[in-house]
């Protein structure tokens, strides 16, 4: 079997090598870069020590090594995306589409399809019977990545290896300690380069600029104070808005007005909700499907625990979920990712609306 194995230079993506090696198979790994440092936003994101630890580890194991340059393609769909979500007011999800439009989807479309299999280091599970392939929450459920991965499509999912889905975070480092791979001690990133090395607000002002408008307190129509574009806040936020007497939570916007509604206190009723809808609902196997008072389990976030809930209603690829308790941030243009509520596997997702 010829298996392309995902390889970014950090500690769980270096493990899946020596464990894939074990298991008999020779995979070529290819180093995806993505980083966009040759645009001026993105110079403090350097791949170097990436490539570097990358290159180290195919020698270690004596496999074939690739760089795969999808920069442009990367800045046509995921940067693309989150620019027009930001604009429009919604909270994007950069990490989500990058899975779906870049690793398994431009370069599939690049390389990927020399390959049966292609393997990355998310923590997920690839579960298969006599009806196809599922994909199915990770044993570390604090480290679980199914959120990230709840976007992609069936075909892409039928493709994928996930070589420390069985592991905990702890053994995936003992691992690469016993190895002694270089990543053994590198701390986690903080999502996709450009969110995690770039200032976000620093980021949207480049290619959003700044226009100023009121901050109001919802309940009473008082006006607070002033900022530089609603594309900078985000349903749920508390910190950045420069008010006193706080804490303040951004609960709604304005963005045909340029107006931030906030709520004053530590639990605001107006930050609650306990009616989910998901607009665009895209399932993860052909089978699945929603009924109406079907009990699931869902995320709004990328968090360790699941909410709980029930199928309301169904119209087309619109749910609305009516949750078993009240739950804030819900903002527009995050991923709802909906799971079964007895097994541990995900169903699909759709956008909050």
């Amino acid at each position: 079997m010829e298996i392309a194995a995902l390889v970014s230079g950090g500690v769980d993506s270096s493990v899946t090598i020596p464990l894939l090696k074990e298991q008999g198979f020779d995979p070529t790994i290819f180093y995806i870069k993505i980083g966009m440092e040759d645009a001026p936003a993105f110079s403090d994101c350097p791949s170097e020590e990436d490539i570097e630890i990358t290159t180290y580890i195919a020698k270690k194991y004596g496999c074939r090594m690739e760089i795969v340059d999808l920069q442009k393609e990367y800045w046509q769909t995921v940067v693309a995306y989150t620019i027009d979500s930001i604009k429009k007011g919604f909270t994007p999800n950069p990490d989500v589409m990058c899975n779906r439009l870049i690793k398994f989807g431009a370069f599939e479309e690049r390389m990927g399809h020399q390959f049966d299999k292609i393997s990355t280091g998310h923590y997920a599970r690839n579960l298969s019977d006599e009806n196809g392939f599922y994909l199915g929450t990770a044993a570390d459920t604090h480290k679980d990545q199914t959120y990230f991965l709840g976007r992609i499509t069936y075909a892409q999912l039928s493709k994928l290896l996930f070589p420390i889905g069985n592991l905990l975070k702890s053994e995936v480092r003992r691992t690469a300690e016993a190895m002694k791979l270089p990543s053994a001690h590198r701390p986690d990133s903080q999502g996709i380069c450009f969110l995690g090395k770039v200032n976000y607000n620093d980021f949207i002002k480049r290619y959003t600029g700044e226009k100023e408008g009121d901050i109001i307190e919802l309940e009473t129509g008082k006006k607070l104070g002033r900022h530089k574009g609603f594309w900078f806040h985000t349903i749920g936020q508390r910190k950045g808005l420069g008010l006193g007497g706080g804490p303040w939570f951004v609960v709604k916007k304005d963005v045909d007005e340029n107006i931030i509604y906030v709520s004053n206190g530590y639990d605001p009723i107006s930050q609650y909700t306990e009616t989910i809808r998901l607009v665009d609902m895209q399932f993860l196997h052909p089978d699945f499907s929603l009924s109406e008072g079907q009990l699931i389990r869902f995320k709004i976030r990328h968090q360790p625990e699941f909410n709980h809930g029930v199928v309301k209603s169904l119209q087309g690829t619109t749910v609305e979920i009516r949750s078993d308790k009240t739950l804030s941030g819900v903002a527009p243009g995050q991923f709802g990712v909906l799971y079964f509520d007895q097994k541990p596997v995900c169903l699909g997702s759709g956008v909050l609306d």
